[in-house]
């Protein structure tokens, strides 16, 4: 699993709403866009320990 196919995926996820600096979802996705693009190389070395547990299986086919 690669850290950009999940922050694409955030992204998607923010981008479908309004930006509201007052509704919840929004800044909650809004932040964790930030935070993980800010720190891909933390991002990656999760997903890739996570991936050796077999965490993406269902994911990968």
């Amino acid at each position: 699993m690669k850290a950009e196919t999940m922050l694409a995926e955030l992204n998607r996820l923010r981008k479908d709403l309004d930006e509201d600096g007052t509704d919840i979802e929004w800044l909650t996705l809004h932040h964790v866009f930030c935070f993980i693009s800010y720190k891909m190389g933390d991002f990656q070395a999760y997903l890739d320990e996570q991936a050796g547990s077999g965490a993406f299986k269902a994911f990968e086919g």
